[in-house]
């Protein structure tokens, strides 16, 4: 894998609201330390691309309500390297907006596209499946991370793959489709076919195939960032933006390119993985106390309490009795009692809260 040529871009600019009350609009969770370890799960992503991918070529795609959250926990950054959107318009216009400016930048650039909130245990693995994906894309392809189903799970997209007597863990498939967030009886076929993967939203491309891709299938949002390519870098490029952004469509890259293009692989990724979507998607990866509650917090007292996830400021003393099934979330000024069960129903509530 040439590092000369290979850029990290970070995706950054979600809000999080299914970890609230923790996670708010001002400080979502990418920024917050929801493991209890001291980082950020922003500053895990970036230790993690920075073990095979030079500093200088780590870029934070963020809101520009975030560059100076950004910069304070990633000052191995400098502000060149926060690529700010006006306004949030989804995964594709950021993306181009990022591939556009990197392109004037080094034509010959190969892009890795991860989502800043991700939770992967075994990243010498993942480093090792990064490279598989940085070859095959040298051949002019778009290559997705998939991860291997554990369960039939209603909340990812899958992507459904050429499987062959031959396919094995860590190699590249051609890809036969894209499927939407499917219903729990899709979702069991899909698991029974044994050909449908998660959509980890994880992309490696090298700068030109993904313009190029772009120019086909969304060329109104490829000329909006590539119709000035002298702007970027300079004092124009602010005033550039705040145009840009507003002109573009709010698409996902996967509608406006992914589901649309042939030349898509995709790596069978066997590395430990979790995009940490909720409160829940965190337990299996926090330790537990005999009753298996998973406690952030130091003097946290669970009496009869049981399978709960609790996080509370570190220097309050909180006293929990028979809870079970539970979420407790403490923060300054908010408090969050909600049955595990009933954790799909959370935007809702907020909605109904006027939050």
């Amino acid at each position: 894998m040439n590092s000369k040529h290979t850029y990290g871009l970070i995706m950054a600019g979600g809000v999080g609201s299914r970890f609230w009350p923790l996670s708010t609009a001002e400080k979502p969770k990418q920024f917050l330390d929801v493991l209890g370890i001291g980082k950020s799960l922003l500053r895990l992503t970036f230790e993690r691309l920075q073990k095979f991918i030079p500093a200088e070529h780590i870029y934070i795609l963020t809101n520009t309500a975030y560059e100076s959250l950004v910069l304070e926990q990633l000052p191995e950054l400098t502000s060149q390297q926060i690529l700010c959107e006006p306004e949030r318009k989804n995964t594709a216009p950021c993306i181009a907006y990022a591939a556009a400016k990197i392109n004037a930048l080094d034509p010959n650039a190969t892009l890795l596209i991860s989502p800043a909130d991700h939770l992967i245990i075994n990243e010498a693995r993942f480093e090792e499946i990064i490279r598989t994906a940085w070859h095959t894309a040298q051949d002019n392809q778009l290559v997705t991370l998939g991860i291997e189903p554990s369960r039939p799970d209603t909340g990812y997209g899958y992507i459904e793959f050429e499987k062959t007597e031959h396919t094995q863990k860590g190699s590249a498939c051609p890809v036969l489709q894209f499927r939407e967030k499917p219903d729990l009886a899709t979702a069991e076929a899909f698991l029974s076919a044994g050909n449908f993967y998660w959509n980890a939203g994880i992309f490696v491309w090298k700068g030109s195939v993904i313009l190029d891709a772009l120019a086909t299938y969304q060329n109104d949002i490829f000329d909006i960032f590539n119709h000035q390519p002298d702007v970027y870098g300079s004092s124009k490029e602010s005033d550039f933006l705040k145009e840009a952004f507003a002109a573009c469509p709010d698409i996902s890259i996967d509608f406006a390119v992914m589901e649309k293009a042939q030349n898509v692989s995709m790596i069978l990724a066997d590395f430990d993985w979790s995009d940490l979507g909720t409160w829940g998607s965190l337990t299996t990866h926090l330790s537990k106390d005999q009753a298996q509650n998973a406690i952030i917090g130091k003097n946290v007292f669970a009496f009869d309490s049981t399978n709960c996830l609790v996080n509370v400021p570190q220097e309050k003393t909180v006293l929990l009795d028979g809870l079970e099934d539970y979420i407790v979330v403490d923060t300054a000024d908010k408090l969050m009692v909600l049955k595990l069960s009933n954790e799909q129903k959370l935007k809702e509530y907020l909605k109904t809260m006027g939050l």
